[in-house]
């Protein structure tokens, strides 16, 4: 079955389109892909995956068309002056 495996990796978004197995998981769609060959920064350990923009686990299965997304890492890194309090 047909499924692609997308990445908005800091360089350039990539879009991979493949063919799995019927039955196959997103971990085995995201190696099929060759997405981490594209991007080692990848690190499926710490980054979420979703599919079609819902938070799923790495062994969950596909169906026929299903979009994987793989989401950056999001931090935020505090100014000296940024602090919680407003006054």
């Amino acid at each position: 079955m047909k499924v692609s495996v997308v990445y908005a990796s800091p360089q350039q978004p990539l879009l991979l389109s493949c063919r799995v197995e019927e039955g196959a998981s997103v971990a085995q769609a995201i190696e099929q892909s060759g997405v981490l060959r594209y991007c080692p920064d990848i690190d499926l350990e710490k980054q979420k995956v979703g599919i079609f923009g819902k938070f799923v686990k790495l062994d969950s299965l596909l169906k026929e068309g299903d979009r994987v997304e793989i989401y950056q890492r999001i931090t935020k890194v505090l100014d000296d002056d940024d602090d919680d309090d407003d006054d």
